[in-house]
């Protein structure tokens, strides 16, 4: 799962510092093989720090990362693999 080519949506690329995203995909990477097809990224402010919550529904997961940040990130992210392709886009685009 996951192993597909990667795209971003413009509002990503436009938004989303490039080491974020880089986190966000090394994330992905991670991901045991039985990983659902839909993954949840929510990132925002927390005390100086960028927070980043990553959740699934199917299997059920749930990590919380804290980095230090001098402009963290307020955002919502999907990460959805269709088999052919991966992409990562705002929730607002989809």
């Amino acid at each position: 799962m996951f192993k597909s080519p990667r795209c971003l949506t413009r509002g990503v690329c436009d938004t989303i510092p490039l080491q974020l995203q880089k986190f966000i995909w090394n994330c992905i990477t991670l991901l045991p093989d039985e990983c659902g097809y839909l993954q949840v990224f929510e990132l925002k402010p927390f005390g100086g720090m960028q927070q980043i919550t990553h959740t699934a529904e199917e299997p059920e997961y749930r990590k919380v990362f804290l980095f230090p940040s001098d402009n963290p990130v307020t955002a919502k992210l999907y990460v959805i693999d269709s088999d052919t392709y991966s992409t990562m886009l705002l929730a607002e685009e989809y």
